[in-house]
Parts: C-alpha cells; structure tokens; sequence
C-alpha cells in the first residue's frame, strides 16, 4: 500500500497502483473499527473504477457487521445530505473529486456528515490498515437501495421561493459528473421557468476532455463561448464530484469563487442580526466588507472543509465560503453543497431583476485579485520564512500559512494540502498596487522554484 494516499481531507490515488480493491477493504475495515457504525451510507461517483471499489467497500462493511445503504451514484454532496439528513452513523463515496480519470479515493464521515479528516481520523485508520486490521463479525451487514435524489432536490428548493424565479437563459456544464442529471430533475420537478444549454450533462467516468476541473482556465472555453453564440445571461460550471459550483456573468467573464462567496454572504445575511459567517484567509477584502455591510460577523479559518465545517458548528455560523467555490450553509447540516448556491442566485438574479456581472460589482470594481498563483518548491516552508523575514512591514497572521496586510494590498501564501507546491493569492484596491504587490513577493519566490 502506497501511504502517500492518506491525505489531509480524503483518501485518494491513482488506481490501481496506489489504491485498488484490497487498499478500499482494508480501509473500511479500519473505517468501522475506528467510528464503529450500525448503519452507513455508501456512494460512488461515475469514475470507471468507481462499482469495483464500490463492491469492495460494501463487503468491508458487511464482513464488519455493518449494514449498508446504497444511494447509487451521486455527487459527493448527496452524501453529505444522506447522511445526516437520515441520522446515520457514517458514510463513504467512492470519488476522487476533480482529479484526472486514472485516480479514485474515498471521502469519508461520522454521524451528522461532520468529515474526518488527517486530523480526526485519517491518520487512525492509516495505522489500523498498516497493521493489517481486520474484522469478521459472526453478524454480517445487509446491504439495501434508497433513491435519494427527490429528498435531495426538495431540500435544495427549501432555500428559496421558487415562485420568485424569473425566466432566464443559462448554460450549464456538468464535466460529466452526476450534477447535470440532478439539475434537469430538479428544473423539471420544480417547473422553474429556465432555459438552459447543457455540456457534458451525460455521466462519463472517462472525462473524455481531461479534467473536470473548471477552475482550470483551458476548461472554461467551451461554456464562455456558448454564453455569447447562445445569448445567455448566465453560465454555471460543476466540477465532477458536483460539490463545488463556478458562474460566468452575462458577458461570459469568469466569477471568481471569492466574489460569490461576497455575493451569497450578504445574501443568506439579510434579515439576521449578529450572524457568523466563515471565511478563508487567502483573500478578505471583499468578503469582511460584505460581511460587515451586511450586519454580520467575518470569522477567517484555516482553508479546508473539516476545518471549515468545524469552525461553523462551534460558531454556530449560517454560512461560509472558500474562494476555491466551496459553499456551506448551517441549514445544510453544515455541509458544502453545489446546488443551493445556483438556485440562490436565480433568486437573487429575479428580485433584483438585474445581472450576474452587477450583482458582485460592488466588490469587483473595488478589489482586484492576482488569481491563484502556484509555485513548485522544494521546501514551501523555508520560503514562507524567507517571505516573513522580507515584509516586516505589513500586519502578519498565521491562520494559514502567512497573510500580509497593508492599507491598499493584502496576499497570503501558503503550502498546499495536497500538492508539493506554493500557493500565492494577492488581492488590491487598485490594479497598480495588485501588480506592484505581486511581483515584490514573486521576487522572494522565484529563487525558490524547482
């Protein structure tokens, strides 16, 4: 077994060299040790390697004596929502997110869908399956069938009065994930007046045009092109696994995650008094300022969704948002979700009877953002020192890896979870110290790249 597998969120690899059908067993074996469940979800996403591990995993449970219900293949998200909305014990789905074709993983929860992560429980389960556990119960586990896309959708639609939805015109990419699916039913159960153009809406575990990841810019061409030649007003972009959610303006300009995350805070805001609302610290100009418009309180956390999902039970926050287009809501069992967010900005769209592009222009025409800049170094952590030791100048915090704050410009840097590279993330009031910003700490990194 390859244990550069265990990651700090999720279980994932390349398959079936670094996981495969044996790995998947011994780590549900673990799994049941480790949370000892009675009855668990089990899902998959449509990678080709997805019903084989699926198998493997089921009969994991059922050796262990746990009973199992199946959900099929759904989008991570659905997951989240079964379990906790059916109070079990735990679940499991077979993804491996955005990844290219050839990986595959697990991503895995407790009771109330609250995730477990390298800090609580990834790496306990990493020593039980190292040391080869095993558990054969004399009472073996069933296995059963739910449906669970009706509930779903019906509790996607209790965040909005879907009577306030106005015609429009969308078009909608689904990287051949299950969301497009989920999205016609929902359209169709709902009778929203909606016109939309689909990509990729039927399911393929071969991603045939590479990785379904919208957050790479190569991959947004298609459905930027379509919003013009369709006359669309508005583009919306999931990435394979469905959980997180992108949108493109009438003009087909990509939105950046960090003004959605600004558009939906002083959404789910209005009519509250004192509300939290978790943000990430890779960029907050934008954010804090929604957030402090709009009455409510910005708590910035580590980036990552146990994280995240942490700090929000704790704080009891009703919503949070990571740049990256992870969106949360306390009345999603403190989940991420990529279906509320379009349906709360249709909502939006119709009250306001006005544009995608205006709706953030309060924050895009006030804050300029670099966009993720990553840089492969030997030793994120020595540059993120070195970095320190160059701008004294500025207020530091540490929530993750270092921000730098000045009165016009702000940028974090930070080692990513899941890659060897650095991640840098600039954000200005004027596009001249965005530029002037950048660069000064690109001259620190750049001796550093391999």
């Amino acid at each position: 077994m390859d244990s550069s597998i265990f990651k700090a969120y999720d279980i994932r690899g390349i398959y079936p060299n670094q996981i495969d059908e044996e790995v998947v067993y011994k780590i549900v074996q673990a799994y049941a040790d480790f949370i000892k469940p009675k009855k668990v979800i089990l899902s998959k996403d449509v990678r080709k390697s997805s019903p084989s591990l699926w198998e493997a995993a089921a009969r994991g449970f059922v050796d262990a004596g746990v009973d199992v219900i199946d959900i099929g293949t759904v989008s991570t998200d659905m997951m989240y929502f079964a379990v906790a909305s059916m109070g079990l014990d735990g679940g499991i789905t077979i993804s491996a997110s955005h990844n290219p074709r050839e990986y595959n993983g697990m991503k895995m929860v407790r009771e109330n869908a609250i995730p477990i992560s390298g800090d609580s429980g990834i790496k306990d389960i990493q020593k039980r399956v190292e040391n080869n556990f095993n558990i054969q119960s004399e009472n073996k586990g069933s296995i059963e069938s739910y449906d669970i896309v009706d509930d779903y959708i019906d509790h996607c639609l209790s965040f909005i009065d879907i009577e306030k939805i106005k015609p429009i015109k969308l078009v909608a990419n689904a990287n051949f994930g299950m969301a497009g699916k989920v999205f016609e039913k929902l359209v169709a159960k709902a009778n929203l007046p909606i016109d939309f153009v689909p990509i990729d809406f039927e399911p393929d575990g071969n991603f045939p045009k590479g990785r379904p990841d919208p957050l790479i810019p190569a991959n947004r061409n298609e459905i930027e092109r379509l919003i013009k030649s369709e006359k669309a007003s508005l583009g919306i972009a999931w990435d394979a696994d469905a959980d997180r959610i992108f949108f493109f303006d009438e003009n087909s300009n990509f939105v950046d995650g960090y003004y959605i995350v600004a558009l939906l805070a002083s959404i789910m805001l209005r009519d509250t008094e004192d509300e939290a609302v978790v943000i990430d610290p890779r960029m907050v100009f934008a954010t804090r300022s929604a957030i402090k418009d709009a009455g409510g309180r910005a708590l910035i956390n580590k980036v990552g969704h146990t994280f995240i999902k942490e700090r929000m039970r704790k704080e009891n926050a009703i919503f949070a948002g990571e740049n990256s287009a992870h969106l949360y809501f306390r009345d999603n069992y403190f989940c991420d979700n990529g279906m509320i967010p379009v349906l709360l900005v249709l909502e939006e769209l119709s009250q306001q009877n006005t544009t995608l592009s205006k709706l953030v222009e309060p924050w895009t025409s006030r804050v300029f953002v670099s966009g993720e800049r990553n840089f492969k170094v030997t030793d994120a952590n020595a540059v993120i020192e070195q970095i320190k030791k160059t701008f004294t100048d500025g207020k530091h915090d540490e929530t993750d890896g270092l921000s730098v704050e000045y009165q016009q410009s702000r940028f974090n840097v930070r080692a990513s979870n899941t890659e060897p590279l650095l991640r840098l993330n600039v954000e200005a009031y004027s596009r001249e110290d965005l530029a002037e910003q950048t660069q000064k700490v690109v001259d620190v990194i750049e001796p550093f790249v391999v």
